[in-house]
């Protein structure tokens, strides 16, 4: 008999609900309030944002990541300027065009970088490009945190981007689809999020919560102040703006409130550590450090035929045989151990 799907591996967007937002969604479907924001599960959440981050910031809620960038970026530049992202990122290689429809035309220029990360050096070729106002003026630098081969940058790292953006006149976007996983996984090493960001010279962050637990609603968080300037007319114009949106500041202000968020992403962190010392004792070969919630891995074609035939999901992500594997705030000791027994079997 052919084995279910499993899709416990598959990606964090998989895994359900976390108990503290389901909770505050029940909590905040009691009585009338205010809508549009103006309603207090909202003003909480965006004040438990100033606190987590350790400063006055523009807070901004919408319902997936595609256009929490999308319109970041849109705020930070012009049709006619360009983008610079790693070639990997999510912008560049899953958004449909998105950044570009939602900033009438900027360019994205994508750059190579090894494990997904950006260096000055990577980035100082892009800028001599072109000739005058016959190529796209560069004016904004985006950098995924976690990256999507589940790296992180370091605060130093970001800010060594950061002076290097300022040198050249460029905004830096955070598209922190994941940045709950970089946290807890940076909090480890004594950082905190205001020194992965602001202190670290960024001016808009992606604030991700779908992929760590919450249903329908990201945060685009500006610590520079100044670029968030009629950002909710762009949030309005691009049908982002919740009629109902106590829902989304119920979930916020729940996992915010006792630090959930750090909890849910250091279990996903934690599990991931676990599956790539297992694949490894096995005898497979990472493509990537698991510093976050991601395993990237290589297969080979009969090792892939074998664990889908036992029903296991995922996706080819790098080159002809890298694999992602992605643990979840929910994932169990249990989807562990029973894909390493098929890995082991498929050996």
């Amino acid at each position: 008999m052919t084995p279910s799907p499993n899709f416990a591996l598959a990606s964090d967007n998989t895994a359900g609900v976390c108990p503290e937002a389901l909770a505050a969604l029940a909590a905040a479907n009691a009585g009338r309030v205010p809508s549009y924001g103006d309603d207090a599960h909202t003003a909480e959440a965006r004040r438990r944002l100033e606190e987590v981050f350790e400063t006055e910031c523009e807070v901004f809620f919408v319902f997936n990541g595609t256009a929490a960038n999308a319109l970041a970026l849109s705020a930070l530049s012009a049709r006619h300027h360009a983008i610079l992202c790693h070639e990997l990122a999510h912008v560049e290689t899953d958004e449909c065009g998105a950044p570009e429809f939602f900033t009438g035309g900027s360019k994205l220029l994508p750059v190579a970088g090894p494990d997904a990360k950006l260096r000055p050096a990577d980035l100082e070729p892009v800028l001599q490009r072109g000739h005058g106002v016959h190529f796209p003026r560069p004016r904004v630098l985006s950098l995924t945190q976690a990256t999507e081969l589940g790296t992180l940058y370091t605060p130093d790292e970001t800010a060594a981007l950061a002076a290097f953006a300022r040198a050249h006149g460029l905004a830096l976007h955070v598209d922190g689809a994941r940045f709950a996983n970089a946290a807890a996984a940076l909090q480890d090493r004594g950082y905190t999020p205001a020194a992965l960001t602001w202190r670290a010279g960024v001016d808009v962050l992606c604030f991700g919560g779908t992929k760590n637990g919450l249903l329908g609603t990201e945060a685009v968080v500006f610590f520079n102040r100044e670029l968030a300037r009629e950002f909710d007319y762009r949030v309005k114009q691009a049908g982002q703006l919740a009629s109902k949106m106590r829902f989304a500041g119920a979930q916020w202000a729940a996992v915010l409130r006792d630090g959930a968020w750090l909890r849910h992403a250091a279990h996903a962190n934690r599990q991931a550590r676990a599956l790539a010392a297992g694949l490894q004792r096995l005898g497979y070969r990472l493509i990537a450090p698991t510093e976050a919630n991601g395993v990237f891995v290589e297969f080979a074609p009969r090792e892939v035929a074998a664990l889908a035939a036992r029903g296991w999901q995922f996706y080819r992500f790098v080159g002809a045989h890298g694999y992602r594997l992605m643990c979840a705030w929910d994932t169990q000791d249990a989807d562990i151990a029973a894909f390493l027994a098929d890995a082991a079997a498929a050996k």
